[in-house]
C-alpha cells in the first residue's frame, strides 16, 4: 500500500502556519520555517502535507529529505562508496542529505534535539549555500540550496540562538480548540485513516489549485517592485522592535514581495507591495527576533533610602526589631550558637529582600585568576565515582562502540590507506573528540546575612560573569539558591542563557543558611549527571560569605569545585576559607 500524506489543504485552521509555509515555498532565500507548538498541534502533518504542493523542477517532484535525530554526520554531509574503493579502487562519494535535499525541503523534527555536531554542520551550510567534505585529502563540494524546515516541542528544551535566527519565519502553535474544531478535526483524521485513497482524491483538485498558484507566484516574483517608503517602513518597525543585526530586514522585505506575488495570483492586482503585504508578515519574522528595550542597571547601587522609610524599605542591616542595637562580634563570627540560631530566627521572620545585580569591572575570568587550596582532597572527592564510570566505559567497550582506546574505526582513512589491499592490513582510528559537554551548577548563598554591605549584589554579578563566559562555549547553567532554612531551584539545567542579569535583579535573600542541606542536595545531583552522561564534565560554584555554624565533617563535592567569598573585608570573619579546605575546593575571594 503506497504511503499518503494528509493532503495539505484538508488541514483545519492553522492559517498562520499555512501562510508561512506558502509564503517559504514561494521564495525559499526567506530561509526556512520552524514551527513550535506542543504535542497534538498538527506540526508534523502541516509539514508532510507541504511536499505534495510544492512546484516539481525539471519535471520532478520537489524532494522532502527528512533528517532523523540519530543521523550521523556522514548521513548528512555525504560519505565514501565503500563497495567501490573494494571492487574498483577508486575513491567516489555518495550523497547525503544535503545534496538530495537539493531544490527541495530538508525537515528536522525535534529540531531543539539535534546534536551540536549536525547544527554546526547545517549552519555551515545554511549560510554558504555550500556544502564541502574533506577528509584525508581527498575534497568534494557540491551547492546546495533546499528549504530548512523545523519542529518542536518547546517543553523539551530550547533551540540553539545561532540555528533559530537562520530561520526565516518562526510561528508558535496551540492545541487549543472550540469543541466544533475538535469535531470536525477528528472526523476527517477518521476519514482518512479510514480510507486514505478515496480522502487524498477528494483533494485532489484543490491540492493541483494550490501548487498552481505557487508556481504561479514564483514566476512573477521578479516582476514586483516595493517602494522606497515601504521599506523604510520595515526598516522603523525592526528598529523598534530591537532586533540584532539586519537579518530581520532582508528576510522581511523578502517575505513581503512573496505576500504580494501570493496575493496576486489570487485577485489579479497590481505587482506592487502595499503596505497589508508588509504588516501581514510582521509577525512570522519578528516573533524570535522581537527583543525587550535594554534595561541595564546603573553600575553603582542604588543609595539607601532615609531614615523616614519603612524598616521594610531599607536594606537590610539587622533585623527589623534590633535597630539599635548591634549584633554581638561572636554572633557574626559563628562562635555563639545560641545567639546565631536567636539570630537566624529573626532573619528568617523577614521578608526576602532584593538588591540589584552589580558590575564587576574588570568581569570575572576564573580559569585563570583561580588560587588553589587542596588538590589531592579533590582527587579523593573525584575517585568516588571512579568505580561507577569505569563500569560505564567497560559496558560500552563490550558492546562495540567504542574502539582502541575509547576511538572508533575511521573506516574511510582505513580503505584509502589500504587501497588494493584486502583484508586491510592496519586500521586507523577516529581523532579523540578534545571537547566534552561542560555544566556548571552554581549554589548561590540567599541568607539574610548576604545583604549586608552589597554582598548579595556582588554575588549576582559573579554569576553573571560565569553565565556569559559558558554561554559562548554553549555548556549547561543550572542555580540553586540556599536561604530562609530552604533550597530553591532557581535556574533549571539548561543552556547558559545570553541574559540574566534582569531576572538575577528579582532573586532574593532572607532567612538563615542551610549550607549542610544543600552541599547533600547538589552531591546528588551530581551523581545524577554521572550516572546519565559518564563523560560530562560539572564545575560547581559555591558563592557565600562563609556565614554558618553547621558543621561540614564527612562533606564533599564531585567534578571542580570553586569556593566564590563575597565577603567585603581584609580581615575575613566568615568561614568561606576554611570551608573550601573542607571540600578540596579552589578558593576565590571576590575584589573588594
Amino acid at each position: 500500500m503506497p504511503p499518503y500524506n494528509f493532503p495539505f489543504t484538508a488541514i483545519e485552521g492553522q492559517a498562520s502556519c499555512k501562510l508561512a509555509l506558502i509564503l517559504a515555498t514561494i521564495n525559499p532565500a526567506i530561509g526556512g520555517v520552524l514551527v513550535s507548538g506542543p504535542r497534538g498541534s498538527a506540526k508534523s502533518t502541516l509539514a508532510r502535507g507541504l511536499s505534495d504542493v510544492m512546484p516539481s523542477t525539471n519535471e520532478e517532484q520537489s524532494p522532502f529529505i527528512t533528517l532523523p535525530l540519530g543521523a550521523t554526520e556522514e548521513m548528512l554531509v555525504g560519505t565514501l562508496n565503500l563497495q567501490q574503493v573494494l571492487d574498483e579502487q577508486k575513491v567516489i562519494f555518495l550523497e547525503g542529505m544535503l545534496a538530495k535535499a537539493n531544490g527541495g525541503v530538508l525537515y528536522v523534527d525535534e529540531v531543539n534535539l539535534l546534536p551540536d555536531n549536525l547544527v554546526d554542520l547545517l549552519l555551515d551550510v545554511a549560510a554558504s549555500g555550500t556544502n564541502i567534505v574533506e577528509r584525508d585529502g581527498i575534497s568534494h563540494s557540491h551547492r546546495t540550496q533546499f528549504l530548512l524546515m523545523g519542529t518542536m516541542n518547546p517543553d523539551e528544551g530550547e533551540l540553539r540562538p545561532q540555528l533559530h535566527d537562520r530561520f526565516g519565519f518562526s510561528i508558535e502553535l496551540d492545541n487549543r480548540y472550540t469543541l466544533e474544531e475538535r469535531m470536525a478535526i477528528v472526523r476527517l483524521r477518521e476519514a482518512f485513516d479510514s480510507d486514505p485513497d478515496g480522502f487524498t482524491n477528494r483533494y485532489q483538485d484543490q491540492q493541483r489549485e494550490l501548487n498552481t498558484a505557487i508556481a504561479q507566484a514564483r514566476k512573477i516574483l521578479g516582476a514586483i517592485e516595493c517602494s522606497d517608503e515601504l521599506r523604510l517602513l520595515i526598516a522603523e518597525r525592526c528598529h523598534d522592535a530591537n532586533v540584532d543585526g539586519l537579518r530581520a530586514d532582508i528576510v522581511w522585505y523578502r517575505a513581503a514581495v512573496a505576500h504580494t506575488a501570493w496575493r496576486i495570483c489570487q485577485d489579479n492586482s497590481e505587482p506592487v507591495v502595499t503596505k497589508i503585504d508588509i504588516l501581514a508578515v510582521e509577525e512570522l519574522v519578528l516573533a524570535h527576533r522581537r527583543q525587550m528595550p535594554s534595561q541595564t542597571p546603573p553600575n553603582d547601587p542604588p543609595s539607601p533610602p532615609s531614615k523616614q522609610h519603612s524598616p521594610k524599605q531599607q536594606p537590610f542591616l539587622r533585623p527589623p526589631e534590633r535597630q539599635a542595637q548591634q549584633p554581638s562580634k561572636a554572633s557574626i563570627d559563628g562562635q555563639g550558637q545560641g545567639e546565631q540560631n536567636k539570630m537566624q530566627g529573626d532573619w528568617g521572620c523577614m521578608s526576602p529582600q532584593q538588591q540589584i545585580t552589580a558590575s564587576l569591572t574588570p568581569s570575572l575570568s576564573l580559569q585563570s585568576d583561580i588560587r588553589k587550596t587542596n588538590n589531592v582532597s579533590r582527587k579523593n572527592n573525584l575517585s568516588v565515582c571512579q568505580s561507577s564510570l569505569s563500569r560505564n566505559a567497560s559496558a560500552i567497550s563490550a558492546r562495540g562502540k567504542i574502539g582502541v582506546n575509547g576511538r572508533g574505526v575511521d573506516w574511510f582513512a582505513s580503505l584509502v590507506a589500504n587501497i588494493g589491499q584486502w583484508p586491510l592490513k592496519q586500521l586507523r582510528y577516529r581523532k579523540r573528540k578534545m571537547g566534552q559537554p561542560i555544566l556548571h551548577l552554581v549554589l548561590l548563598d540567599t541568607s539574610a546575612s548576604t545583604l549586608q554591605q552589597q554582598l548579595f549584589s556582588n554575588a549576582k554579578a559573579a554569576i553573571v560573569s560565569i553565565a556569559e563566559q559558558a554561554y559562548l562555549k554553549r555548556e549547561q547553567l543550572t542555580i540553586l539558591g540556599f536561604g530562609n532554612q530552604q533550597i530553591k531551584t532557581l535556574l533549571p539545567q539548561q543552556k547558559a542563557p545570553k541574559a540574566l542579569r534582569t531576572w538575577l535583579d528579582s532573586v532574593t535573600a532572607a532567612g538563615g543558611t542551610p549550607f549542610r542541606q544543600v552541599l547533600e542536595q547538589a552531591l546528588q545531583f551530581q551523581q545524577q549527571q554521572y550516572r546519565k552522561n559518564s563523560g560530562i564534565g560539572i564545575r560547581t560554584y559555591l558563592i557565600t560569605d562563609g556565614r554558618t555554624t553547621q558543621s561540614f565533617d564527612n562533606m564533599y563535592l564531585l567534578g571542580d569545585v570553586i569556593v566564590i567569598d563575597t565577603e567585603q573585608s581584609s580581615v575575613k570573619r566568615g568561614k568561606a576559607q576554611k570551608i573550601a579546605d573542607i571540600l578540596g575546593a579552589d578558593y576565590f575571594p571576590l575584589p573588594i
